[in-house]
């Protein structure tokens, strides 16, 4: 939908149609800016631009509400597995019985990788990051399908599974080799969750028995994670996918961008910060005093969003599993009494309240992961596990968009003016 509205920008008056989203999100179409007017628009950390119109994922920031295709998060989170949601994200739809066992089924085919492959594990140091691993082996993987076309859509449906498949088993092995244990190969009468902590924590000399208490919560954590609209990694898939890169190259950018500290790698220092406090005798109004005072830079992690000026609908999702897992777990551990406490505050004190920083999916979602066994360091892989979906859908949506282009920004140039160039014995 679209009306019409004369813009005034200076002595220029720009006529521009209003887009209308389906949930009534309104947008200036200022496609004509520069060839009408020589203008640009400015807006650092893209924060007032729209890059792209989608019907993957819509967000409220000012009511705190997700959904995925139209489908509320706290819904998916309660009743899906997240081969469902990956289906759904990709498709439109949620799959029917028959549509979701083939789906599983072509997974669980790609699941294995080439036996060459396991080399490259070899290579990396034991001390080399999960994230370094996971991104070098994805974008290797363009050395052994070579044959992508994004104008086939049967070759894009199959680039995707491959994905699906093979990243779950890239996240295993990069965390059995940085803790110099025996790759576990999946098994085909497991599920898509199952199989991977099957793979994460078998012992290479017992049978394993899956433990539906983690694999409920990592089910949950995946849903969560899976698709977030037009984040930094999602919007770097969509930059680099624009070039028509590869898929595998693509994704393996996208694992770069989640892999900092303000995107994806937030929940690994919202554990830190629990144990720096933890370690300090536990003294959490400390530290919430010293966020508070204007003359210190020190900051809680895992409050405010970029997005969200409520409640994120993710943090009380995760903030009620993770008392349920911890409890199942028979799991006393101190940093979850500290994370209530910093909760309470920010949720009751004015400075917290005024300024809209409540808790974020990062606060509580490191707390289960830390349950579950996995280490620190693996927490942005997990990340990466559940939003591939997200960013596999919104490439494909571009992809197979007729009127996609190439990505390129434009710039306020700042720097010297025209001057000539002095040889160097006169410099």
């Amino acid at each position: 939908m679209s009306d019409s509205a004369k813009i005034q920008l200076n002595k220029f008056e720009l006529d521009s149609r209003i887009i209308t989203g389906s949930e009534n999100e309104k947008g200036f179409d200022i496609t004509k800016l520069r060839p009408t007017t020589g203008h640009i628009t400015l807006d650092p950390g893209y924060g007032n631009t729209g890059a792209c119109m989608s019907d993957i994922t819509f967000i409220d920031g000012e009511k705190g509400i997700l959904r995925y295709r139209g489908y509320p998060i706290e819904q998916l989170a309660e009743k899906c597995k997240f081969t469902e949601i990956c289906y759904l994200l990709l498709y439109g739809e949620l799959p029917n019985s028959n549509q979701q066992e083939l789906f599983s089924q072509k997974i669980k085919k790609e699941q294995n990788i080439h036996e060459d492959m396991k080399r490259f594990f070899d290579g990396f140091p034991i001390t080399a990051h999960p994230m370094a691993i996971l991104s070098a082996m994805v974008t290797s993987l363009s050395a052994y399908h070579s044959d992508t076309d994004i104008t086939n859509p049967d070759k894009i449906d199959n680039d995707i599974i491959r994905l699906l498949g093979k990243v779950k088993s890239f996240a295993a092995f990069s965390y059995r080799k940085s803790h110099g244990l025996p790759f576990i190969y999946p098994q085909p009468e497991l599920n898509y969750v199952e199989n991977f902590l099957h793979m994460m924590f078998s012992d290479a000399q017992e049978n394993y028995e899956t433990d539906p208490i983690l694999a409920e919560a990592l089910n949950l954590l995946l849903i969560l994670h899976a698709d977030h609209e037009q984040n930094c990694s999602t919007s770097t898939v969509r930059m680099v996918g624009s070039s028509q890169a590869n898929l595998h190259a693509t994704i393996s950018a996208g694992i770069s961008a989640l892999w900092g500290p303000l995107h994806g790698g937030a929940n690994q220092r919202v554990i830190e910060m629990l144990e720096q406090i933890r370690d300090d005798g536990g003294d959490y109004k400390k530290y919430v005093n010293m966020a508070k005072d204007k003359n210190s830079d020190y900051k809680l992690f895992g409050f405010g969003h970029r997005v969200y000026k409520n409640y994120d609908p993710r943090a009380k999702v995760i903030s009620q599993a993770a008392e349920r897992v911890l409890k199942a777990l028979n799991v006393d551990d101190p940093l979850m009494d500290i994370a209530k406490n910093l909760e309470h505050i920010a949720l009751n004190d004015n400075y917290f309240v005024q300024r809209k920083l409540y808790p974020n999916v990062d606060f509580y979602s490191g707390i289960i992961y830390k349950a579950m066994g996995i280490p620190t360091n693996m927490f942005t892989v997990m990340f990466a596990l559940g939003r591939l979906p997200g960013w596999l859908s919104h490439w494909r949506e571009m992809i197979t968009d007729p009127k996609s282009k190439i990505n390129r920004p434009r710039q306020i140039y700042t720097g010297p003016i025209l001057r000539n160039v002095k040889p160097v014995g006169d410099r």
